[in-house]
């Protein structure tokens, strides 16, 4: 009995150790509902295809270290250096975070980091995986099939 326990136990650990890895239009849905969809003059597409090139829509991806020692945390890859704290050295910390907080299933908390990169000079071009991948493309298929 007592090991049928501790399988089970062991399972459930397992499963909510488990990254959420979102659907496009499940992801599409979610920053719509919070407001994403002409954020600061970008359509839903430009986050959606920022995100599959950036985490493939994982929301526990983790990115491996930079060449200054920071990382990338989460589905929109939020760097360490500028956007929250790994406490592994110096940052600016913009969003006023743990890096940690970046890598479980409720993205509410990276959404709204998300949209205080994009307020920056920088706006999305602080992504590399966007502006190599969809900037200045036509992103409407991202959503076309979505039913938002």
């Amino acid at each position: 009995m007592k090991a049928l326990l501790a399988v089970t136990l062991l399972c459930l650990l397992v499963a909510v150790n488990e990254a959420k890895e979102f659907q496009k239009c499940e992801l599409a849905s979610i920053l719509n509902q919070h407001g994403m969809d002409g954020y600061y003059g970008y359509s839903l597409g430009n986050w959606i295809c920022m995100a599959y090139h950036e985490s493939r829509f994982n929301s526990k991806a983790v990115g491996p270290p930079n060449s200054d020692g920071s990382q990338d945390y989460g589905i929109f890859q939020l760097n360490s250096r500028w956007w929250c704290s790994n406490e592994q050295g110096t940052t600016a910390n913009g969003c006023t975070s743990s890096c940690n907080a970046f890598i479980d299933d409720d993205i509410t908390d990276d959404i709204n980091c998300a949209k205080r990169v994009v307020q920056d000079p920088n706006r999305m071009d602080a992504w590399v995986a966007w502006v190599n991948n969809c900037k200045g493309r036509d992103l409407s298929s991202w959503t076309s099939d979505c039913n938002l």
